[in-house]
Parts: structure tokens; C-alpha cells; sequence
């Protein structure tokens, strides 16, 4: 087990990755759908949101949310970000 010092995400690779894929996909979203900064949130939201529902090589492309719920994920009702 590797120890990292409290407060110092910079010590976690994976989380910082995780972080930079965050940042990078909510923007990329935000951007493509011409909203304003304001909406940085409920990128930040959906982005994860995806992420969780998507397939995950660690987990052997088994979707992180049935592991974690148990239940079959649903992702009829998915819709395109910031449409009606």
C-alpha cells in the first residue's frame, strides 16, 4: 500500500488523471454547446455522470455503476448536453 501525505492530490496520479479527464471533457462539452462558464457545474455533473455509465478498463469494460448498484444500467434516456 502506498501512503501520500493529507491534502495533496498531486501525490495520486489516478486522481489527478481523472481530474485532467474531467476538466478536459466538461470543457469540451461547455464549449461545443456555446454555453457560458456559469454552466461549468452541470458540465462537471454530466461529464461524471457518463463517466460512471461508460465502460472501464480497470473493471474489464463492465460499467462502474452496475458494480456499484448492482442494477442494469439504463441509458435510454440519455440525450445530446444542453438540448432541449
Amino acid at each position: 500500500m502506498i501512503k501520500t501525505v493529507s491534502r495533496t492530490p498531486e501525490q495520486n496520479g489516478v486522481v489527478e488523471r481523472m481530474n485532467k479527464t474531467l476538466n478536459e471533457r466538461a470543457r469540451f462539452m461547455r464549449i461545443q454547446s456555446r454555453l457560458p462558464k456559469v454552466f461549468w457545474e452541470d458540465a462537471i455533473s454530466t461529464t461524471t455522470y457518463l463517466i460512471n455509465r461508460g465502460p472501464s478498463v480497470p473493471l474489464d469494460y463492465q460499467l462502474p455503476e452496475e458494480i456499484w448498484s448492482g442494477n442494469e444500467v439504463n441509458l435510454s434516456q440519455l440525450k445530446v448536453f444542453c438540448c432541449a
